[in-house]
Parts: C-alpha cells; structure tokens; sequence
C-alpha cells in the first residue's frame, strides 16, 4: 500500500521555514467504517500534526488510506504551494517508478481545502497498463499553517470511496 509518510517528509522538506510552536490539530470527522489510526507525535517536531484513517477489506487489508498533515510555518515565510505540490507530485511519481510502476497525474488545479483556497492532482498509477491505484495530494496555506490531504488507495477502493472523500473533506475545520 502507498506509503503516505513518505509525502509528508517531502512536504516537511519543501517547508523549511517550519517554528517550533504548537498549534492546535485541525478538525475532520473520518467516514464511518474507517478505522482512525494514532499517528505518533515525532518529539524532534512538535510543529506537525498528523491525523490518518485507513479503510480495510473484508479481510483486514488496507485499500485505503487519507492523512491530513498540518505544518506551524513560520511567521512571515512565503511558501510556494504550486512548488511544494509539485515536488511532493515528482516524489510520488519517482517512487512508483522504483517500484515498477508507471504513473500520470492530472494537471496541478485551483479547489479548496475547507475555508482555504488550495492546489490539488491525482496521480494515476498502472502496472503493465492496468490501472492499480490512485492518489490525491490537496494542499493549502493559512497566515501561519501549511495542510495536506492526501487520499490513495487501489483503484476500484478509490472510486468507490468517492463519497467517503467528499463527507470527510467537506466536514474539515482547519
């Protein structure tokens, strides 16, 4: 399954200006049936925050996975979003390929991410010409804090989970 902490150590990377000040975790109600996994506190960097919910098959395998990730950015430091996106896209896409995969990802595009206006693409990942998994990477930025979300999961768990996506992003309070 995709590993979605490797995307939040390019993110943390792209976001060099990171404080050492705790902010408070931004809110999301997980879609039922999804199981919300602890994600540990990495002492070295109390400016991230991280919140994961994965969903399992029938028989306890992991099809599904969304992290929202939170950044303290610091003040007065400009972050380029369409630079990080595409950085965190390019990761994604260089890691599939080690694996022996192949990947497309869509055009990088304006939507929004709770009350803030952010960036997205969807990564297309196929394996001898069958599509096996997708993965979205949505990013925004506030005065003084950098979010992530990001969704991936094997393609027919993916579109399946369409509806699970939009309930969770909508109910998002950052």
């Amino acid at each position: 399954m995709i590993r979605s902490c490797q995307l939040m150590f390019v993110l943390m990377c792209l976001l060099s200006g990171v404080t050492s000040a705790h902010a408070e975790a931004p809110v999301i109600t997980w879609p039922n049936g999804w199981t919300v996994e602890a994600v540990p506190q990495d002492e070295a960097k109390p400016q991230v925050s991280r919140q994961r919910a994965v969903k399992n098959d029938q028989d306890g395998a992991p099809v599904m996975v969304m992290e929202l990730t939170m950044t303290q950015v610091e003040s007065g430091h400009q972050v380029n979003l369409e630079g990080v996106l595409l950085e965190m896209r390019k990761s994604v896409q260089k890691d599939f390929f080690q694996s022996g995969y192949q990947s497309v990802c869509t055009k990088i595009h304006p939507t929004t991410l709770s009350r803030l206006s952010a960036l997205e693409t969807t990564c297309t990942i196929t394996q001898n010409g069958r599509h096996v998994l997708s993965q979205t990477l949505v990013a925004a930025v506030d005065a003084d804090k950098a979010y992530v979300l990001s969704y991936a999961g094997e393609a027919a768990a993916y579109q399946a989970s369409q509806d699970d996506i939009e309930a969770a992003r909508n109910s998002l309070k950052l």
